[in-house]
This record gives C-alpha cells, structure tokens and sequence, in this order.
C-alpha cells in the first residue's frame, strides 16, 4: 500500500483529495492547521483505517515516521476574505510551508505535487490563458500576497527538480466549487448562495461583466489524480473553460435557488481580475482530462449541500478568528 500525504487536508479541496486517495488505496496522511480548514470536512474518515490525521503547520519542521511515496501540498488561505486578513501566514505557506515540504519529499524520495493557481496570472491580457503566459501581477498590491506566494511556489518547486531531480508536478488550479466549501468564505458561490438562503439580494462587486469559469470538485480531483501520476514536471491548468459573466451567474443562481431576491451592485475590489477561463489544451493532450460535470447539474449539488447546513451555520460570520496565528 502506498501512502501519501496531503496538507490542508481539513480544507474543501484537499478532504475531496483524502476521500480519492483513499478509495483508490492508498494509505492517507492528512495535516492541517485549521487556519481555514474545518474538522468536519474530515470527521467521516476519523476512524478509517488507512486515514491518520496530523494537527500541524507546514511552515514548521515538519517530521514523518515511515515510507512517503507522493506528497500533495495543498496547505494555504485560497479565499480572499481569508489571505487579506492573514496575508503573512499566506505568504509563509507559500514560501517556508514548501520549503519544508520539498524537503520532506527530498528526503523520502518521494513524489511532490503543489496546487498553484489562476492567480499566478493577475489580471491576464491574454484570454484564455495558456501556462506559457507569465502573468499580469501587481506584487505589491492586497491580492499580491497569495498571487506572489503561489508564483513563488511554483519557482522554488521547479529549483528543487532540477537542482536535486526532485519529482515534482505542479497543477494550476482554475475556480472549482462542490460541496464542503465554507459558506461564507466571501467566493462568489457560497456568497450567491447563502444570500439566497437568507433571503438577501446578491451582492455583484463592479459592473458584473468580469468573467469567471467554475469547475465541478470531483472533475478537478481527476485531474490532479492523473498529473500526479503523470511524467510531466511543468504547470498544467485545471479547470471548466465554460466561461460566464457574473451578472449572468447571479441570474442562474436565482433561477436555481426559485427565490425573488434583486441583484445589488457594489465597487470592485482593488486588483480583482476581469476575466478568468483556463485553456485546457495541455490536459487534454498529456492528461485525456476534460471536465465532465456541466454547471447546471453541479450547481444542484452543490445548491443541496448549502440546503444541508444548519441555521447556525447559515447565518455564521464569514469572517473566521485568526487570533492563536496572527503573531506567527
């Protein structure tokens, strides 16, 4: 049985990750810090008994009894609600966070997979974007905490393969939703959808035109399943290249949700970027990875699982208590 270890496991998209590898058998570590992770995300797999969970920041030492065979970071803020108010904590996970872990992987000749991201292109100028483009990136601006953290990633990642013939993979992950997203994590779709629960008019930041594309939780875990397994070292996107307005996407949710609620218009946020649709040509092409689950019938999904939540939940504040890390 081989075993790998992913961090930021309690996190949305690395509990679908422990979830995956376990059921393609494989021995799961999971580490998490619970900066933004949730315990709940986990508690189905507590008593597996090829799940051991590990309370611990990545950007501390990090030590592992036994055989690593791949690592998956997966440790990092990913909500801007959330990086703008820890933006050092962001950068540390992105810098000494994979630091220590290309370490670990170095010394357990293991497999090493980081989730980079969308954002390593700003605000691009070339639509869709491509991995050879290199990005319009304000580094000192409030977004450019988790942007130049992931940039940085990316480079110390691939100074690591070759320096030392690390094997490494790096997946650049696009919008992605499902449930396990936290509610109020200030992302446009647990936004849209739990103000439609609360019978709250949806909120749209600018003009509405700006663009996103979302992919489905289980389409993007196939893709990072098969990267990790694949021979190909440099950044892939990841994502649903179905583009749609976000006035438009208010539209579908209210449509969805069969509530009444008005769409409101506020300023953009400083650097949010205007559009964003990733160019799966690559995947495709080394992967034979494509998105299979449409938006209309992953938004259901996902739709239910915000039904699921209690009241508590619902009306819980979006904004998470950092305190026990903000001097670190």
């Amino acid at each position: 049985m081989k075993t790998v270890l992913i961090t930021g496991a309690a996190g949305f998209l690395g509990s679908h990750l422990c979830d995956r590898f376990i059921a393609e058998g494989y021995r799961v570590i999971g580490m998490d810090n619970f900066i933004t992770g949730d315990k709940k995300n986990l508690k189905h797999l507590e008593n597996h008994a090829n799940f051991e969970f590990i309370e611990h920041d990545v950007t501390e030492f990090i030590k592992i009894d036994g055989d690593l065979d791949y690592i998956l970071h997966f440790a990092s803020p990913a909500s801007p609600i959330d990086y703008l108010k820890i933006p050092i904590q962001t950068l540390k996970v992105g810098s000494l966070g994979t630091h220590n872990l290309l370490g670990l992987a170095k010394a357990k000749k293991a497999r090493i997979l980081i989730a980079s991201t969308s954002e390593v292109y700003g605000d691009p100028l070339v639509h869709p974007q491509t991995e050879d483009y290199f990005g319009n990136v304000n580094t000192i601006g409030p977004r450019g905490v988790y942007d130049e953290a992931k940039r940085f990633q990316e480079s110390i990642t691939m100074a690591y393969h070759r320096y030392h013939s690390l094997e490494t993979r790096i997946v650049r992950i696009f919008n992605t939703y499902g449930p396990r997203m936290r509610l109020n994590d200030g992302r446009v779709i647990p936004a849209f959808m739990g103000q439609a629960l609360r019978g709250e008019n949806l909120t749209i930041f600018g003009d509405g035109l700006q663009t996103r594309s979302f992919c489905y939780v289980s389409d993007q875990v196939e893709g990072i399943y098969r990267l990790l397994l694949s021979d190909y070292v440099y950044p892939v996107n990841i994502g649903n290249p179905n583009e749609i307005t976000i006035k438009d996407f208010a539209e579908e949710i209210i449509k969805l949700t069969g509530t009444t609620q008005k769409i409101v218009y506020k300023d953009l946020p400083l650097g949010d970027p205007m559009q964003r649709q990733p160019d799966i040509t690559l995947a495709k092409k080394l992967l034979d990875w494509e998105p299979k689950v449409g938006r209309a019938e992953g938004m259901q999904k996902t739709f239910n699982y915000f039904k699921s939540l209690t009241e508590e939940e619902l009306y819980k504040s979006a904004h998470k208590d950092f305190s026990r890390f903000i001097n670190k």
